[in-house]
């Protein structure tokens, strides 16, 4: 069995937490945060603690923390020659101390802390600096996921931006189109089998096959009478960007 300390208790942490409770190839010995007010969960049954020099050995560390609390959380560890990781989307490995083992566990989805998730699903991208730690944390990704990836930092940082575009900004665009709903008295559930449509089709289509609408078409008597009833100036930008976007892929 597997040992491991967790280090957060953010939104990842959090479900990591919730996964490795319930997993018999991993032992979840510790949960450490800097944040004496913070309480877990009753389903995650182990030791919370806020002193970093409380923390038990383990064969792997898992930091899940801010991108810029990394390194200071990961200088804290007491050991030296332990398998240390992040699971930042961004950050490059070798910001971890050179004293560690360095590796990193990037869980690829977006997580509220109040939304469950099946974690079967989730890829999970893993870098390490040897085949032996590589290995041990490829084993912890398949205890909860099906989908585990050997993936460079630098490819990471790719993967991060690609990401940002298909779920972040695509989610600022859905509360775009929930914000013209409200002011004309629709509900925003008329949207939801399009925007399921429009998800699913990208499983069988590539997104350049999939693409519709009036930019597409170019149908401009369209996009023009879009552009007229649009008031808010971020909107009509946005809408005219991404029109020119789509027109210059066709």
């Amino acid at each position: 069995m597997i040992t491991a300390v967790v280090l957060g208790t953010g939104n990842v942490a959090t479900h990591l937490l919730e996964v490795f409770s319930n997993n018999e190839h991993i032992r979840l010995l510790q949960v450490y945060t800097r944040n004496p007010n913070v309480t877990l969960a009753p389903s995650i049954k182990v030791p919370l603690v806020h002193q970093i020099d409380e923390l038990l050995e383990a064969d792997v560390y898992i930091i899940s923390v801010t991108d810029n609390a990394i390194l200071a959380v990961a200088e804290q560890i007491p050991f030296s020659n332990k398998l240390v990781v992040h699971t930042s989307g961004t950050v490059a490995m070798e910001v971890l101390p050179e004293r560690f083992r360095k590796g990193v566990f990037y869980p690829l989805q977006t997580f509220s802390k109040n939304k469950a998730v099946n974690f079967k699903s989730i890829p999970i991208c893993l870098e390490a600096e040897n085949e032996k730690d590589f290995q041990l944390l490829e084993a912890v990704g398949n205890s909860i996921s099906d989908k585990c990836y050997a993936i460079s930092s630098s490819q990471r940082k790719a993967l991060h931006v690609s990401a940002v575009f298909v779920c972040n900004f695509v989610n600022h665009l859905y509360q775009m189109g929930n914000e013209i709903c409200q002011e004309n008295n629709i509900p925003f559930e008329i949207l939801h089998p399009l925007i399921q449509e429009t998800a699913d089709k990208i499983r069988t289509l590539s997104p350049l096959e999939a693409q519709t609408g009036p930019a597409k078409r170019q149908d401009t008597g369209t996009i023009n009478a879009h552009l007229q009833f649009l008031t808010d100036a971020t909107q009509k930008d946005i809408y005219k960007l991404l029109t020119k976007s789509i027109i210059d892929h066709v």
